[in-house]
Formats: C-alpha cells, sequence, structure tokens
C-alpha cells in the first residue's frame, strides 16, 4: 500500500522547493552528491518535511491546519489507511511546533475523539492522542518535556521514567562503513547535546510554546547561555514545578500555568540590562534520543547491558539486599578457628555427644545464607512478571496479536523502559529471538532478581550489497532476506516507507565520506529516522518464537536444544559409504539424489482443532517458514515446503523429477529412513548450523515461566490435569514483540 501521496502534494511547489533547498543542505553538510531518485524515496520525505519545520518555526501552524483538513478528507471518504501516516505526521509536527494555537488544539482534540468508533489500531492510537492534546492544550509543550525528559534522563529519581536505548549491530552481518556511520552519528550527537543544553531546551521551549510571540526567547537563551550549569538547573526545576502544579489542576489551569511560566521568565531575563521584545518564534531544536551502540559479539550482552540499565535506574526489587551475603567474622585475638555449622554429621547417640565444656569451647556460629522463599511466593512472582504478555497468540488463530494488550492490566507506571534496536536483517532477529529465550529463562529461574523493566524491541532492516558480482549464485533480494520486516510492511504501510525503505538507503548513505572540512559534522538523517520511529512505534505486533530438539547420529551425543523465528532449512546430507554389503553400496549410488524421510505433524486449522497426519516421502531438502507469504495466508502455523522426488521408468530409462509439496502445521517431527543425515540451517544464517542430524522435533516455544510452574505443579498434582493452579492463568508461548507505527491495519 503506497504512502499517502497527497500529504506531500498539498504544498504542490512550496514543498517541491522545500525538497530541493533541504537537499542542498544535507550535501553542504555532507560534502556529498544526491541524486533526486534517492532524496525523493519515502523515507526522505518524511525527513525533509519535518527539516523544512525546523528551518521555519512560522510555518509549523500552517502545517497543522493542513493536516487536520487532510485527517478530516481522509475519515469522510474511503482512505481509512491514511489516517494513521497523518496523525503520526501531525503530532510529530505538534510536538517540534514553536508555538499553537487554541483554535488548532481543539480541532486535533475533537478529530481524535472523532475516530474512537473506528475499529483497532485507529481507535486505540485516537485515544492516546486524545488523551495528549487534552493535556497539550492546557499545559503547551508537555510532551515536548516529557520526551526530552525521559530520552536525556534529566531526573535520577525514583519517580521520574526512564529511558535507555540499546543499539546492537552484529558485526558479521553489518559492514564496516555501516557500523562507523553509526558509531560518528551517536557520538556526535553526544558531545553537542549536553545535559545542560538539553535544560536549556526545556526552558525555552516550555515558555515559547505557552506564551508565543509575547516574549523575547532570542534574549531568553542569551540569557541561559551565560549562566552556569547549577543555575541552569534552578531554573530547569522551577519549570517542571511549575508544570506539575499546572499538572494537578483541571479548570482554569491554562492560564495559571501561563502566569507561572511569565513569571519564571521575567526571573530569568532580570539580570539582562535591557528587554527588546523580537515578536519572532525562534526555532528550538528536539536533541535525539541517548542512544548506545553496541557490537554484537557476545550471546549473553543483551542481558548484560539490561543488568547495567537497572543498576543505573536504581529501581531494582527492594529484596535484593536478601540475597547479599556478608563476610564472615574472623576471630584475631585467638588463634581457635570458629566452627561454621552446614550439615549435622553427629550420629545421634547421647554418648557420641560433646560435653558441656567442649560445647563452650567449639563455638557454633551460623552460616550467612540465603533466605528461602516458598512457593507460593514465587509463583506470586512469576505471575507478575510473565503475565504481561498477551495470551491469545495461539497456534491457529487467524490474524498475529498486535497492539497493547487489553486482557492483563499495565505494569506499574514507575518502570523504567530499555528499548532495543537491531539494524539487519532475519538473522538478526533470529539471534535476538535466541537472547530473549535466554533472558526470559533466566528470570524466570530468579523470580526475585527479575529485570523490573519494559522491554522493547525495534527491528530496522538492511541489505548488504554483495561486492563480488563474478559470482554464479544469485543474490539474495531483500524479500528474501528480510522476511520478517516485509510482513511488517505489509501490514503497517508507514513502517513500510519510512522503514523498509530504508533498506538499500542506509549502505549507500554510509559509504558517502564526509567532505575533509567538516568531518566532525554528524548526518542526522539516519540518527533522526532511528528517533522517529523510537518515538512513534509504539505498536507491538507478536511473533511466535518456535523450539527444536535435535537429534545426532551419533548415540553418544546428547539432544540438543535451539529456537527459531523466521525459517529452518533441511538439507540431506551425504553420507560417507561404509563397510557394508555390495548391494547396499550400489543402491546408495543409484539413488544419488534425496533420501527417505518420515514426517509426523499436527495440521494447523483455523478452527484450532488438533488433527495429525503423517507421511513418507522422498525428498531432496525441506523448508519450515513461519512467516506468510501473502496476507490471505496469514495463519500462525509452520509452512513446510518439501522438495519431494518422484522417480519414473521409461523405454529410455529411468528418470527422477521433483516437485514442491507444502503443508501447515502446528508441530512437525522429521526421521530420516537411510544412511544420509540431515543438515539443518536456523534462521538463513550460516553460524547456526547443525550436521549428522538424525531426527528433529519444531514445536511452538513455550514460555519457560509457564514451563517451570507446570513442574512445580505436576509434582503436588497427581490427577492428571494438564493445567493446574496458577499456569492455567499464564501466557503458555513465547512472543516476541516488533514494534510498529500502527500494528495490523485491518
Amino acid at each position: 500500500m503506497p504512502p499517502p501521496a497527497h500529504l506531500w502534494t498539498t504544498q504542490g511547489p512550496r514543498l517541491t522547493w522545500s525538497i530541493r533547498k533541504c537537499k542542498r543542505s544535507y550535501e553542504d553538510w555532507m560534502g556529498i552528491n544526491l541524486t533526486m531518485d534517492l532524496f525523493m524515496c519515502p523515507g526522505m520525505l518524511r525527513w525533509t518535511l519535518h527539516k523544512s519545520l525546523d528551518r521555519n518555526p512560522n510555518s509549523c501552524s500552517i502545517m497543522v491546519s493542513v493536516l487536520i483538513k487532510e485527517l478530516e478528507k481522509a475519515e469522510r471518504g474511503d482512505n481509512k489507511h491514511y489516517i494513521i501516516p497523518l496523525l503520526h505526521t501531525l503530532m510529530y509536527t505538534i510536538t517540534k511546533a514553536a508555538y499553537i494555537s487554541d483554535e488548532l488544539y481543539e480541532r486535533v482534540y475533537v478529530f481524535c475523539k472523532k475516530i474512537l468508533t473506528l475499529p483497532k489500531p485507529y481507535c486505540t492510537i485516537g485515544l492516546d492522542y486524545a488523551h495528549r492534546m487534552k493535556t497539550e492544550r492546557r499545559i503547551p509543550g508537555f510532551s515536548y518535556q516529557k520526551m526530552v525528559i525521559s530520552e536525556q534522563n534529566l531526573r535520577r529519581d525514583v519517580s521520574q521514567l526512564q529511558d535507555k536505548v540499546l543499539l546492537f549491530l552484529d558485526p558479521h552481518l553489518i559492514s564496516e562503513s555501516v557500523c562507523n556511520t553509526l558509531l560518528r552519528e551517536t557520538q556526535a550527537s553526544q558531545i553537542t547535546q549536553t545535559p545542560t543544553s538539553c535544560m536549556k531546551c526545556v526552558i525555552t521551549h516550555s515558555i515559547q510554546a505557552t506564551m508565543g510571540k509575547d516574549v523575547d526567547i532570542g534574549l531568553l537563551q542569551q540569557v541561559l547561555q551565560g549562566q552556569t550549569t547549577e543555575e541552569v538547573e534552578l531554573w530547569f526545576q522551577e519549570v517542571l514545578s511549575a508544570v506539575e502544579q499546572s499538572e494537578q489542576e483541571s479548570a482554569g489551569g491554562s492560564k495559571r500555568h501561563c502566569e507561572r511560566l511569565r513569571e519564571v521568565y521575567r526571573k530569568i531575563i532580570c539580570s539582562s540590562k535591557e528587554e527588546v521584545p523580537m515578536r519572532k518564534l525562534q526555532r528550538i531544536p528536539l536533541p535525539e534520543p541517548e542512544i548506545s551502540v553496541h557490537l554484537w559479539t557476545d550471546e549473553d550482552q543483551l542481558w548484560k547491558e539490561l543488568i547495567l540499565f537497572t543498576r543505573e535506574t536504581q529501581i531494582a526489587d527492594a529484596d535484593v539486599d536478601t540475597f547479599r551475603i556478608p563476610e564472615l567474622p574472623s576471630d584475631t585475638e585467638t588463634s581457635e578457628q570458629n566452627r561454621v555449622s552446614v550439615w549435622s554429621n553427629d550420629s545421634g547417640i547421647e554418648r557420641d555427644l560433646p560435653s558441656q565444656e567442649e560445647k563452650e569451647q567449639t563455638k557454633l556460629q551460623r552460616k550467612p545464607c540465603i533466605k528461602k522463599r516458598g512457593l507460593d511466593m514465587d509463583s506470586t512472582v512469576l505471575l507478575q512478571n510473565l503475565t504481561k504478555a498477551p495470551r491469545g497468540s495461539r497456534t491457529g488463530t487467524l490474524q498475529r496479536l498486535s497492539g497493547l494488550s487489553t486482557e492483563v492490566p499495565p505494569g506499574p507506571d514507575k518502570l523504567p523502559t530499555a528499548r532495543v534496536v537491531i539494524f539487519g536483517d532475519d538473522r538478526a532477529l533470529g539471534r535476538l529471538a535466541k537472547a530473549f529465550y535466554a533472558f526470559r529463562k533466566r528470570e524466570a529461574r530468579r523470580p526475585h532478581r527479575t529485570l523490573k523493566a519494559n522491554l522493547q524491541f525495534y527491528c530496522i532492516p538492511i541489505q548488504e550489497e554483495v561486492s563480488d558480482t563474478s559470482s554464479e549464485e544469485e543474490v539474495p533480494t531483500m524479500n528474501e532476506t528480510c522476511e520478517l520486516s516485509g510482513y511488517l510492511g505489509r501490514v503497517d504501510p508507514w513502517y513500510n516507507s519510512n522503514i523498509n525503505t530504508l533498506g538499500d538507503l542506509i549502505p549507500k548513505l554510509s559509504i558517502m565520506q564526509p567532505c575533509s572540512a567538516k568531518e566532525m559534522t554528524s548526518d542526522p538523517f539516519i540518527l533522526d529516522v532511528t528517533s522517529y520511529y523510537l518515538r512513534f512505534g509504539l505498536q507491538p505486533v507478536y511473533f511466535q518464537i518456535y523450539s527444536v530438539k535435535i537429534h545426532f547420529r551419533d548415540i553418544s551425543l546428547e539432544p540438543a536444544e535451539d529456537v527459531f523465528l523466521t525459517e529452518l532449512k533441511v538439507e540431506i546430507q551425504d553420507c560417507p559409504f561404509t563397510k557394508l554389503s555390495t548391494m547396499t553400496r550400489k543402491k546408495t549410488v543409484t539413488d544419488g539424489r534425496g533420501a527417505g524421510i518420515q514426517v509426523h505433524y499436527k495440521k494447523a486449522l483455523a478452527s484450532n482443532r488438533e488433527k495429525e497426519g503423517s507421511l513418507v516421502l522422498r525428498t531432496a531438502g525441506a523448508v519450515i517458514k513461519t512467516i506468510p507469504q501473502r496476507e490471505s495466508e496469514d495463519l500462525v502455523c509452520l509452512n513446510v515446503y518439501f522438495d519431494e522426488v518422484t522417480r519414473s521408468t521409461h523405454i529410455s530409462g529411468r528418470s527422477a523429477s521433483s516437485k514442491m509439496n507444502a503443508l501447515r502445521a502446528s508441530s512437525i517431527q522429521m526421521r530420516s529412513l537411510e544412511l544420509r543425515t540431515l543438515t539443518l540451517q536456523l534462521d538463513k544464517d550460516s553460524q547456526r548450523v547443525y550436521t549428522n542430524v538424525s531426527s528433529l522435533e519444531v514445536s511452538p516455544c513455550q514460555e519457560p515461566g509457564y514451563s517451570l510452574q507446570k513442574m512445580r505443579a505436576s509434582r503436588t498434582q497427581r490427577d492428571g490435569t494438564e493445567e493446574a493452579g496458577l499456569s492455567s492463568y499464564m501466557t503458555k508461548s513465547l512472543l516476541l514483540p516488533i514494534n510498529t507505527f500502527a500494528g495490523i491495519v485491518q
């Protein structure tokens, strides 16, 4: 589905002139030449529009009025797929706007309430933006202030939400030029965006958004520039105090809020010699979020970074201190060693017990130990921490879940948020699914040490160019290597316009080196697009993670267990000749291609009924995919494709041909019937390959907390019930949420 084209054609020649001017500015920043085809891609259009608003703060009101008219036109006509892109563009414009009148706030609020009658996700996003507009009208600049404070962590208290962005780059999948570009951008933004400068932005934006042209923002910026960090922080706290007081008030809060900020403004500029109002809106930049870039070289790196984030926010469990084991006291005055009571090793016979004098000499001392909690308390913590995911994504559902869950009450508002951004294709997402599964297992085993944080995942696909064009192998297209992001682009057109279109653009921009005179200047495009995705990609789409149990031909090897997200490829591995009979050897040579396998599976039906099936066939390989290729086949199941080998006898001799067979299954088992073994490749990753496999079992991956609780309940309940205790209320399947702008658009 194309992006809202009428959004970009509304301005006519004015927008074309702005795009060309923005292109020239971009070339001046980078010292490179861009073609208009590259610059006019859908991802560049959104960036160009917002950059043009930054250059001319007075045009924000005009753009807001134009966007409202386009929204009303799309709501009246049969163009509902334009509503969500226009709403996101409108909210980002209002957030960055220098000043918006009360009339425009009222029109936006009325429209957001009007679309509450539409189905999801329109009503969900409309309700969220209606709440924002209600607060924004009473406290202008509130969204800007809240965004900057949470992204830059300007308040280090427990009552304030904390945000951290973790960007992971796998050096085996991402080129060196892309890694260097992202490192250069983030480092340049962190150098220019100090906490003091971000506080100044919040102060000036809050005052200008409230009073508009009635204040001299240029003079205010000049005064703040000459003050110390302590003085700026003092004014910052006064602005926050005024906002908090206005937030608690309901009727008449807008006028009192304006009076409070006017008083703060007068206090700041009282030190200046003369006040000459400029009566002109000034540009106040929106700082980019603080992003930490990590090269993904360790499998446990995600867990380690989340642990560090939890310690930084200081919102860990209050009972963590009970796990600290103090040092044993040492008696330096006497040489007698204290006996530590660990386990009772006496015989129980009275005459073997030590006498009273011996008891006094050998003082008993209790060893410091960990306080053991009961199973009921553990189960309660598990239920609180492991039921936040939606419970409806069962195998056989007609469509994947999207949006925020309404079945489970939301967690505490004071929890910090860790946003994990993955650059790459399906291989990187497969690694993310494996790391997420390991993370959930550790959470389930240590319910009291679980990370008190909200996890959100973001995916930005990148299609790397293959330098070796002389090879005869076909270069895989982006549709083949980025199936999951392609699915997200089909269900969310705004994700496709702003994120998927950057798959080829980011590698091209990374190899375009800046001129030598401006080597330290950062290209804002990639970082700006990532920031926009982080700020407005708040609707997750949940994907089922599948587990595979692998049995090897060598019976001395233990079975292996792994997980995959998008694809499992099965190939027939040539088995070396063994010392068998000559007839067996000749048969192996004659058969050549393919091997016999036995398949046992459970059919995936829309009615969610279980129906088993089995077959024996000769195949050269199989591919198990979890992402549907078309929207009409959007069923949460395994799509299994067999390259079946059929043989026929003709006058000229025997011949073999192959045909593709497909089936849908909720779980499947495969076993080789010959000497040849199987080779497995998970998520198209050459580093995740298993060889000499005799059989495999694929099924939906269960939530580790559910599995642990079910195992505990089975020990106490002997009545044979499948689910007992708290396990019946917990999430069964392990789902990986990937954030988009709208979720699944019907």
